[in-house]
Formats: C-alpha cells, structure tokens, sequence
C-alpha cells in the first residue's frame, strides 16, 4: 500500500447566491484538488480552499505545501503505517491546515478502500444519514427574512444565521424579522464570526432570550484569541454558545475545554488538518461530555464528503453545517460521494469516500 503519486487541479465553481458573513463575501468556490494514486491502483481524493480570514491559506500556499514539501515527503511511503505517516505530515511544515486537511482526506480515503470498507465504517461507523442546516447570509433584516422562509419552504428545519458584521441592534431586528416571518417551529442558530466583544455579546444574548427569540447556540461571538471573553459569554448567558474559530488543534480544544469557555465546538477538518487530528478534538470534547457540530468552508462535494463520513462516524457530533454544495452552481464530483435529498445527506456504502471521478469542466488551467 505505497503512494505512488500525487498530483493537484485548481478549480472554481461560482456560487448561485454571493455567501456574506462577517468575514468576508464569496461569489465562487475555488479550491485546490488532490489525488493520491497508490502502486495497488487505489486512487484518493481530498481538497483544499483558501480562507484567508479564518486558515490563513491561499490557492498558491496550498498548492505549494502539497507538492513542494508533502509529495517529496510521501511518496514511497507504506500507508500500512499510517500513524508514521501522519505524524510526518503534521511535523513537516508549521500551521498550513488546509493543505494538511487535503492530503489526509485523500490518504484516508485510499486506507479505508484498502480495508474493503466505507470511510465513516473505517472510522468507527455511528450512523449512515444526517442532516444539514441551510445558512443565511448576512444582509438586511428583511432580505435576511425572505431568504429564510425561502429556505424553510425548500424543506430545511434548521438555519443558520450570520451575524457580527455591523451593529448588535442590526442583529437582533435581524433574528426578530426572520422568527416573524418562520415562527417558532425552525432552530436558528447564530454564527457571529467573532463579530462581538464579550460585553456586548452578553447585553445581544440577554435581550434576544427576554424577546424569547429562542436561539439553539451562538458560534463563536468573540475573537477566536479572545478565550476569556468566550468564557465570560458563556458563563453570562443561558443560550448555549460553540467554539469555532478558537479551535484548531487538540490543544485549543484542551484549553477551551478546561475552562468551560463553551458548551459545544465546530470541528472543521480545514481548521484542524484532516481527519486525523479531528479525531482526536471529538474523542476530547466526548471525554468532557461535550458534543460537537462538524462543519466547512465553502467547499464543493469532496472536501464535504470526507467531512460527512467523519462526522457520520462519531457519536458526540450531533449537528452538522454541510449546505455548502448545496450553493454551488455545479458539482465537481463526476460519480459518487455524499448524497442529497433536501436536508437529509445520505453517506454511501462505497468503499472509502466513493468518489470515482471529477468533472474537468470545472478544472482551472
């Protein structure tokens, strides 16, 4: 089981609708491809999109990492011995998760092929359907209201709501119109992207619970350096609040852990390197009793299929944010991966990951 090869495709898919958050605004899903091809014939593949504002990656620094370090590194090696492989991976170049998180969905896709099994069965195998929420971007009040009930209509009963760009007042007429015009049968759950401080995160939260807007969670309201901030929301305020940004690694889950700074955390494998080391972030907060959502960038079918068999594949992952595709114009995957009906992703029972192809159209030179 020896990587024989490795080879990455830059792509772009345009958005149907712009994506706006508190961060940033994006209008096309540009990522980079990679496919690891085995002596065996066993072919794997994983993914890599830029997000500067929150990874730090570009298109150029992806591409860069994976075949100017992570090829000359891999090739050769026995994926028999995976755990020597990824520790290699980890150890070769500091930060660059998104390209660590592509060249280890990829292996991990051609391991869990070698083991005759699908990728969530290899990891554990808890469950072989979920569900995904449907984001709402961030735009005015009754924009906001529109393309919620436009969402319910399309048969989602959970939505999350970007907050954080301009004033806390803003969002909370935000939060008001939409539970207006949806009532109180649909979870919302909020992602301010770091767009609070901690005070006036806790003033927001208290007046959305007085206008009994029951909100399910709050993503990340403070700066991702800002852990006593987070702690201090979390302890001020009764709404459940989740980690994101302030998780990376296993150690940042340690410390968020530890202090009780959050109730939940946002595993994304763009955040943490792969699979291998989410792995280890869920097996933490399940050691805490916490539960975790798994969630991604913009990403197009194979960065969000690997992330669905790992979060199909772990008991204390109870939500789970992959609409991403969903806002794609296109579908890079040619055959294969996660399937939608509506909300509802069905898992697969392919070997690895499924993926027997990708569309070259999408490919660019």
């Amino acid at each position: 089981m020896t990587i024989q090869n490795i080879e990455t495709f830059r792509t772009a898919i345009p958005l149907h609708t712009p994506f706006k958050t508190a961060l940033r605004t994006v209008m096309t899903a540009e990522s980079i491809i990679v496919k690891v091809t085995c002596e065996s014939g066993i072919i794997g593949w994983g993914e890599a999109p830029p997000t500067h504002v929150i990874t730090g990656d570009s298109l150029e620094s992806i591409d860069y990492v994976i075949k100017g370090i992570f090829k000359p590194l891999l090739i050769g090696e026995s994926l028999l011995y995976r755990e020597r492989v990824f520790e290699k991976i980890h150890r070769s170049v500091v930060g660059n998760t998104s390209a660590k998180a592509a060249i280890d969905m990829a292996l991990y896709d051609c391991i869990s092929q070698q083991a005759n099994m699908p990728l969530t069965n290899f990891l554990g195998g808890y469950t072989n359907s979920i569900e995904t929420d449907y984001t709402v971007s961030v735009n005015s009040p009754e924009e906001m209201a529109s393309d919620a009930q436009k969402y319910i209509d399309d048969g989602f009963t959970v939505l999350k709501v970007k907050v954080g760009k301009d004033l806390i007042e803003t969002d909370i007429q935000r939060i008001k119109a939409i539970r207006n015009q949806i009532g109180a049968d649909t979870l919302i759950r909020l992602d301010a992207n770091q767009g609070w401080k901690a005070k006036e995160a806790v003033q927001a939260i208290r007046k959305m619970e007085e206008l009994g807007l029951t909100i399910e969670l709050i993503e990340q309201p403070v700066r991702a350096d800002d852990i006593e901030g987070l702690k201090y929301v979390t302890a001020n305020t009764d709404t459940p609040i989740m980690a994101d940004e302030s998780v990376f690694s296993p150690q940042d889950a340690k410390r968020v852990l530890e202090c009780g700074a959050a109730d939940l955390i946002n595993i994304k494998l763009m955040k943490s390197g792969g699979i291998h080391q989410a792995l280890k972030i869920a097996e933490l907060a399940a050691s805490y009793g916490v539960e975790c959502m798994v969630g991604s960038m913009i990403e197009t079918k194979i960065g969000i299929t690997a992330a669905a068999h790992f979060a199909a594949s772990q008991p204390n992952v109870t939500r789970y944010d992959f609409d991403a595709p969903l806002m794609l114009s296109g579908d890079l995957i040619e055959g294969g991966g996660i399937q939608y009906k509506g909300r509802k992703i069905e898992i697969g029972s392919r070997l690895g990951m499924g993926i027997t192809g990708i569309d070259s159209t999408y490919i660019v030179d």
